[in-house]
């Protein structure tokens, strides 16, 4: 499912938070460096680190993930997506070697596919509406993954001072039966570190 209405208001959104903030974390709606990559060490568990690898940033936003990447020491080559051109447009500068585009159709199947907090910001969209989105996205990662692919989502079970109502948190139990019951045998749910948010990750061998 894809509505250019729901989609055009997210990308309104990310714009206005990387002209504000320029390429760091909270350009892209993070609270802190530190739990940036607290989220990119949890989705590359679901990465063979013992061999070099093809990954989609499905929602790159400025390119991120490429410093975590290499600062890790690992073998691969990267191709990001995102619907926000200004996010695109620095993540060209900061990484003129590496592949970017802004229409998901443009990405080729990788090993892995990973998105980071592309589900959490619904504004107004009903609820009922943004989780048929999310499960849309989740066939695309699907298709997109040869060998497997993560995501993570704000959790439900979140303190309720914490919450606002613009975000969308989601029941984690769901979407890791619906990734076992669609997508693979080999399913982990990762809502043991200290976010307000769990981690999935989809192995297809």
């Amino acid at each position: 499912m894809r509505s250019d209405s729901l989609l055009s208001r997210v990308q309104e959104y990310y714009d206005e938070k990387i002209r504000t903030h320029g390429p760091t974390a909270l350009g892209v709606d993070w609270n802190s460096p530190e739990s940036q990559q607290l989220r990119f060490a949890q989705l590359l568990k679901v990465v063979n680190h013992n061999r070099s690898f093809t990954l989609n940033d499905f929602g790159c936003g400025y390119g991120a993930l490429i410093d975590y990447l290499e600062r890790s020491g690992l073998k691969f080559q990267y191709a990001g997506f995102d619907i926000s051109s200004e996010m695109i447009a620095r993540a060209e500068d900061l990484h003129p070697h590496s592949s970017f585009v802004t229409e998901e159709g443009e990405l080729r199947q990788a090993d892995y596919t990973v998105a980071s907090g592309i589900f959490n910001v619904r504004l107004k969209t009903p609820e009922t509406e943004w989780k048929k989105y999310i499960l849309a996205v989740l066939e695309t990662m699907n298709s997109l993954s040869k060998s497997g692919f993560a995501f993570n989502i704000l959790t439900k079970y979140s303190d309720a001072e914490f919450m606002r109502s613009h975000l969308y948190y989601a029941d984690p139990l769901f979407f890791f039966d619906h990734c076992k019951t669609n997508y693979s045998r080999f399913v982990t749910l990762l809502h043991d570190y200290p976010l307000y948010e769990f981690t999935i990750l989809v192995r297809k061998e």
